[in-house]
């Protein structure tokens, strides 16, 4: 069934391997529509608790991907902080990070 040989289980890091990556396709709707409702889950949690919400090394690949739509946002710009207050290893271990 379908063409686009995408999996009904696309998954996260998949998608953001696609869209970074430029694959062909990295405009399909699926990919868009798996990384735009991980960016909104993401960015609720993070409203939630504007203070204190700590980014998972997950959730701050798709963040930074996003990164410019929150380039104006001091919530954003702390969420980012807190991440990296707390993050311990090497920063080549997030997907997607390059130093």
């Amino acid at each position: 069934m379908g063409g686009n040989g995408l999996s009904n289980q696309l998954t996260v890091k998949r998608a953001l391997e696609i869209a970074r990556n430029g694959e062909d396709r990295a405009l399909d709707p699926a990919v868009s529509v798996v990384l735009e409702r991980a960016i909104s889950e993401i960015w609720q949690r993070i409203q939630a608790h504007p203070d204190t919400y700590v980014l998972s090394k997950d959730e701050f690949a798709v963040f930074n991907y996003f990164r410019g739509r929150f380039q104006h946002s001091d919530v954003a710009r702390r969420a980012v902080g807190r991440f990296w207050d707390n993050f311990e290893g090497d920063a080549s271990e997030i997907d997607g990070y390059r130093v």
